[in-house]
């Protein structure tokens, strides 16, 4: 190991117990009174490593429970897949489950199973992880089997024709056979998004899975899936200095793979509305997805966005949800901050989106006029102390939640690999709650004025088809 970096060695019970505080202190700040409350800071215990092979490594203990959970990213998502291979992001994070060349054909799913333990895995713009949940005595099992599979997993013909008619059945289930198909998930990123990278269909063409071959896929394994293109982390209870050894034994022989290909994932200043209408044959109603880019991350800008969605969507007295209670919308609003993840994990152009569902009785213009008012407020008038605070609280509350599981660690694992991955810095987890508390009602109004402008949305008009008969 070529660097050690070290935030905290104090125990995570302790941060466990203070996140729970910390959200009850909020929760009854929010519902009882706009004051905002005196709390504690986060101070999440962290090591950060860097083996010679460029595996970066984020240590965190946690005793509160006797468990592990190990989570392997590679910095591979929808976004930086090459053109031509749409979907191979998605269809490899299948395939390495298959077994590997030093073990043999045996399932990573059956090893796990035989430690009692549990395993997943998801594909997200910026990234594929890997998620374990093993009991603190294998450890040391499950550590070898992931530096067994990144060595070189098994990409066999039967392999890839397995797993493909798997992400195919996918496709099928999730978006081809729904009323909306990918509406908004797919459709409304087509839309805002000029850079093939941000805009193409994430979920892969059909004709490029078919396509695919073992060569292919051995050549993406070669290029992504290396050492210097992931991150290792490993939380919960654990000796750090026997789990440091056992990293290195295990992962240390693997070598770095070639320099990563450059990625230009930016995109032009949008100047005029985007708007597409597509019918559905099988949807009921209409629908109305609005998306607006976000700032760029870690800005106060980006900060503003997050009590923005707060203000606008989120709980029943947020202004949307108001409003389409009072017009008797039926259907609440839905949206946020990458709609594919949180408002952390992903490392380039995103979208704040809200979409609603609506009876054919609304016109889409009149549910578009009525909701994006109230982004136009935002850019008009100054919002109270006591609204953003109960947007700051919920935020907070929201931020707490996610990373106060101690049975699987989910949420505090996705930041720091998310944190390590993006910014070489997993610590900046710690500091999420200083950027919420910076921000002030003049940023969140020159926020909205300067990214929420009406020619900078992107909308995509959800049409019913002949095949529904309305409104049920």
């Amino acid at each position: 190991m070529s660097r050690c970096r070290k935030r905290s060695t104090s125990a995570r019970s302790g941060v466990s117990q203070l996140v729970s505080g910390l959200v009850a202190v909020l929760l009854l700040a929010w519902t009882a009174s706009p004051a905002r409350a005196d709390t504690d800071s986060l101070d999440i215990p962290i090591e950060y490593l860097t083996l010679d092979n460029g595996l970066r490594v984020v240590l965190s203990p946690d005793t509160t429970v006797p468990t592990v959970t190990v989570g392997v990213y590679f910095g591979i998502g929808f976004r930086s897949e090459p053109p031509g291979r749409t979907g191979y992001a998605h269809l490899f994070e299948h395939l390495y489950f298959a077994g590997a060349e030093r073990r043999g054909d045996i399932p990573f799913d059956a090893i796990i199973a035989e430690t009692g333990g549990t395993s997943s895995a998801y594909t997200r713009f910026d990234f594929t992880r890997y998620i374990s949940i093993v009991p603190s005595n294998a450890l040391d099992t499950i550590l070898w089997a992931e530096a067994d599979r990144m060595s070189g997993p098994m990409l066999t013909r039967q392999h890839l024709t397995t797993h493909r008619n798997s992400v195919r059945n996918e496709i099928f289930l999730n978006v081809e056979n729904q009323p909306y198909r990918g509406w908004p998930l797919i459709d409304l990123p087509m839309t805002a998004f000029e850079n093939w990278h941000n805009s193409h269909n994430f979920y892969g063409g059909l004709s490029d899975l078919d396509a695919a071959t073992t060569a292919d896929a051995q050549d993406f394994f070669r290029q992504y899936y290396t050492p210097n293109n992931a991150v290792l982390v490993v939380a919960g209870d654990f000796d750090a200095e026997t789990v440091r050894t056992q990293i290195a034994d295990w992962f240390g022989p693997t070598p770095a793979g070639p320099p990563l290909p450059g990625l230009d994932v930016s995109e032009p200043e949008q100047t005029a509305e985007r708007r597409r209408d597509i019918t559905y044959p099988n949807a009921s109603q209409p629908g109305l997805a609005v998306g607006y880019q976000m700032p760029p991350r870690g800005s106060p800008e980006y900060y503003a966005m997050m009590l923005l969605d707060m203000i606008l969507i989120s709980g029943d007295d947020a202004r949307m949800q108001r409003v389409a209670a009072n017009e008797g919308y039926g259907n609440r609003v839905s949206g946020g901050i990458n709609a594919l993840g949180n408002a952390y994990n992903y490392n380039g152009p995103m979208l704040w989106e809200y979409n609603i569902v609506h009876p054919t009785s609304f016109d889409t213009e009149d549910v578009l006029q009525r909701l994006d008012g109230e982004v136009a407020r935002l850019r008009e008038d100054l919002v109270s102390p006591e609204e953003i605070d109960r947007a700051r609280s919920k935020r907070l509350v929201e931020f707490y939640l996610s990373i106060d599981d101690p049975s699987t660690r989910d949420g505090i694992v996705e930041l720091l690999a998310s944190f390590a991955l993006f910014d070489d810095d997993p610590t900046r987890i710690n500091r999420i709650e200083e950027g919420i508390e910076q921000v002030t009602p003049e940023l969140i109004r020159e926020t909205a004025r300067t990214y929420l402008r009406p020619e900078q949305r992107s909308l995509v008009v959800a049409i019913p088809g002949s095949g529904h008969g309305g409104d049920e």
